[in-house]
């Protein structure tokens, strides 16, 4: 990342942030919004490269302005340290999806005679589709992402739990410099830097949308690890944080202690052929839903169907974007109405889980290009064995 001024309220390059800045008047033009006011991290982070309390204010033409809050001493022609953003006419979009509702009707009088139109809409298409810098920084995350799962094996001792595994796995990620952020958007989703699910935790329902559950070690936050002991002809299933600048992949390998069942090792397998199937299928124009249904196909054909993204609870997608936070567009679901855009970041989560046994699939974010989908997330796809 090249810095214009060290306090400077924006951290891109001239370049890049012309090029963000130009995207999203793009998609405000399309649909018809004068003017957005920004206030959620993960779209002001977009914008500026930074993250700030308070509003960014941006329009069809001219320069945005930054209504800052904290922190102080932030500088630029465009920061003003104010509480409100100056009143303005016309339509103005604002993040319906992520504002709360008190803050919304405060926002809302500011403007009068305004259309009050979602700005949140706006930005997840944005964002859909990564400028060339956030590519290289999901190549980078990619990459140090590989380098902690593959130092897992060693940091495995007979005799711990999930739990034990993940604290280590956690400590490992935070030395190689992961931020421990995971951001995650949508209402009530929490999550502590991923998951480390053993044997049949990973069949514990969670309240969240995910394949693998986990009772967690609270129910304060029921979901992954929750100290089951990692024991012979069990799995662990590992989908940790790989957010190392801001743009964070999505990774899950499979460890497992002693031998596992012929069921588990098929769908194993399974999972990767779904991975083999449908990044032949990644390319701009196809349909989300496409991909879904093709990975349907290969699971019904190997009758895997009641372990599938699940077996006492099912997920309802297997596929997602990634970037600033963990789930973006598109989304790989049934009724999806997402299409395939050239640098789409996708991350494929086809997973299965077998009772007595454990959640098994692998999990790998691949960026969309015009004739090929890169895999950024290259390490071992086969089970790890702890015992060999």
């Amino acid at each position: 990342m090249e810095n214009i001024q060290k306090h400077s309220i924006i951290l891109w390059s001239r370049d890049e942030y012309r090029l963000r800045l130009t995207r999203i008047r793009e998609h405000m033009s399309a649909s018809s919004v004068d003017a957005i006011l920004l206030s959620d991290n993960a779209n002001i982070y977009y914008l500026t490269g930074r993250v700030f309390a308070g509003y960014a204010y941006v329009t069809l033409k001219g320069e945005p302005i930054y209504f800052v809050r904290r922190p102080v001493g932030l500088s630029g022609d465009s920061v003003v340290y104010i509480r409100k953003p100056e009143e303005i006419t016309g339509s103005i979009g604002i993040e319906l999806d992520v504002l709360p509702y008190s803050s919304v009707q405060r926002l809302v009088p500011l403007f009068p005679g305004a259309e009050l139109k979602n700005a949140s809409s706006i930005m997840r298409s944005v964002r859909a589709v990564k400028p060339p810098m956030a590519l290289q920084m999901l190549r980078e995350s990619g990459e140090r992402h590989a380098r902690v799962y593959s130092r897992i094996p060693g940091l495995f001792q007979e005799g711990m739990s999930d739990y034990d595994l993940q604290v280590e796995i956690e400590n490992v990620s935070r030395r190689e410099g992961c931020l421990g952020q995971f951001r995650i958007s949508g209402d009530s989703m929490e999550l502590y830097m991923g998951n480390t699910i053993a044997g049949n935790n990973a069949d514990t329902p969670s309240p969240y949308d995910f394949a693998m559950g986990g009772a967690g070690m609270d129910p304060s936050l029921p979901v992954g690890a929750n100290g089951t002991l990692i024991t012979p002809g069990t799995t662990v299933m590992v989908d940790m944080n790989g957010n190392y600048n801001g743009y964070m992949t999505d990774m899950t390998r499979v460890f497992a202690l002693g031998d596992i069942s012929p069921l588990a090792l098929k769908a194993h397998q399974c999972s990767i052929d779904i991975h083999r199937a449908l990044s032949e299928m990644m390319r701009p124009g196809n349909t989300a839903k496409s991909l879904w249904e093709k990975a349907e196909e290969i699971v019904v054909a190997a009758d895997l169907k009641p372990y599938y993204m699940g077996h006492r609870q099912h997920a309802g997608f297997i596929g997602h974007g990634v970037g600033i936070e963990i789930n973006e567009l598109p989304v790989i679901a049934p009724r999806s109405r997402d299409i395939i855009q050239e640098h789409n970041v996708i991350a494929l989560e086809p997973k299965f889980v077998i009772p007595n046994v454990g959640a098994v699939g692998i999990e790998n974010t691949y960026i969309v290009h015009a004739d090929h989908a890169e895999c950024i997330t290259l390490a071992p796809e086969e089970i790890i064995y702890f015992d060999r």
